[in-house]
């Protein structure tokens, strides 16, 4: 009897120790450091235009610097987030549509976590079949848009998202560092003492009085994030706001001298993959330290390359988790400037005498109005990552919305991407539009003043 009972309370005791190794095993599984592993797939995929293809301002006549459109897909707990800058002039209304369409199928994530940039360079590609059918509507057809190659480049973006979703790194440390760009940007819109726009300094310029002008209101600061593998750098992500022309407009295609201090950089560091964003530029330009030639375009580039590894050599690294990182999104509707009207807009593109410029001006303007009267919104979002926050914003907004952006989050580093939804064009601030100028004149913006209260409102939210 004595035998019979020691093997019973042997077998109890083994029976519970497998349970309570069964349940070790699985708080360790639901452990909250495994569920708060951060992991980073990066993406480059090559589109550049073919010859013969229309750019900004002609047809490519021959390919200077190849173009590309990178990111990185970050995973989390939650769904995949796309962050994509893209080396084209603007993507907007049903391009941009689809781009954050077929990223978010490649991603397996939703559309409203995807954020798709340009860069804004002027021998860029414009990708919007809005406008592409409202052209086709008047007899225009492929007058400014290849829209076979527009629609395999974003199918070709897509593959590479895919292919990033299944090569992702874990990310142990977030990177920050910041420094200033020396004579670069400077402001496009030098007042008068009467408060009015009294010049106009373009990204070239040689007019004396541009020239000698202040700077104006910029932000001076390059920004640089970097995700980390332990001590291994993962990806490099910049952040400047200027216009990036050096000279333009003979369908010359090149990436710029931003594209190429950002290549520059991914070469000296060995490859790690590297990402830049364009600000809020839509007053900010070279035009003070820029005279157009083509002996600027690498002094520029060096300027900004410069900055870079002055940004990286600043960076500072913090561990990162989900518990760090939040991302959130808004969808606002921009109202419509009361310049932008229907019938006059039409009247031009049927007038058979006027230049093909003001037709494309119109065209562009009717894709928006259009887009807009259906009830389209533009997305605002912010991806924050512990006390860095990377804000998305749409158009060419001038850059008093970043540096408000900036003082809502005093002790964070608040990182602005611009250049998303491209369909109104610029977006100045409610006093510039009574300040006159090129910006807010004519059916230069598409929107109303009023634009500035909607979308500080989505900033606010976004960043709260």
């Amino acid at each position: 009897m004595a035998g019979i009972f020691h093997k019973k309370h042997i077998t109890v005791r083994m029976f519970s120790k497998l349970i309570a190794l069964g349940l070790l095993i699985l708080v360790v599984a639901a452990s909250p450091g495994k569920a708060q592993s951060v992991r980073v797939g990066v993406f480059n995929a090559n589109v550049t235009p073919p010859i013969g293809s229309p750019v900004a301002y002609a047809r490519a006549r021959s390919i200077v610097d190849s173009l590309s459109a990178r990111g990185v897909v970050i995973l989390s707990d939650d769904k995949p987030v796309v962050l994509c800058a893209v080396d084209w002039i603007g993507i907007g209304n049903e391009g941009l549509e689809e781009w954050r369409k077929q990223l978010a199928a490649a991603a397996n994530t939703t559309v409203d976590r995807v954020s798709v940039h340009a860069l804004h360079q002027h021998d860029g590609v414009h990708c919007d079949f809005t406008m592409a059918r409202v052209m086709e509507a008047y007899g225009l057809g492929e007058t400014y848009f290849d829209t076979a190659f527009l629609h395999s480049a974003i199918r070709h973006v897509a593959e590479y998202v895919s292919a990033a979703v299944k090569n992702t790194f874990p990310v142990t440390h977030l990177g920050f560092g910041q420094a200033m760009v020396e004579k670069v940007a400077s402001n496009r819109r030098i007042l008068g003492k009467d408060g009015k726009v009294a010049i106009i300094r373009w990204s070239k310029m040689t007019d004396s009085a541009a020239i000698a002008a202040p700077e104006g209101l910029i932000d001076p600061w390059l920004k640089c994030v970097s995700f980390w593998n332990n001590e291994t750098p993962v990806a490099v992500m910049t952040y400047y706001t200027t216009h990036p022309q050096s000279y333009y407009g003979q369908g010359d295609v090149t990436c710029e001298f931003i594209g190429i201090a950002r290549n520059a950089r991914e070469r000296t560091m060995n490859g790690v993959p590297h990402i830049h964003f364009n600000g809020a530029s839509g007053n900010i330009a070279a035009g003070k330290y820029n005279d157009g030639s083509e002996a600027m375009r690498p002094v520029l580039a060096g300027r900004v390359e410069k900055a870079m590894q002055e940004a990286w050599e600043q960076t500072r690294k913090t561990p990162v988790s989900v518990k760090v990182m939040r991302w959130k999104s808004v969808d606002v509707q921009l109202p419509v400037g009361k310049n932008i009207i229907e019938a006059d807009l039409r009247a031009t593109l049927s007038d058979e005498k006027l230049a093909i410029a003001q037709k494309l001006a119109a065209a562009e303007k009717l894709a928006w109005y259009l887009r807009s009267e259906a009830g389209q919104k533009v997305t605002i979002s912010s991806l924050r990552l512990g006390k860095v926050w990377l804000l998305n914003l749409p158009g060419e907004l001038f850059v008093e919305y970043q540096l408000a952006a900036q003082q809502m989050k005093p002790g964070n580093q608040v990182c602005t991407a611009a250049y998303g939804e491209y369909g109104p064009g610029y977006i100045g601030t409610r006093i510039s539009y009574a300040q006159g100028g090129y910006e807010t004149g004519g059916i230069v913006s598409g929107v109303a003043p009023e634009a500035e209260d909607v979308i500080m409102n989505a900033i606010k939210k976004v960043l709260r």
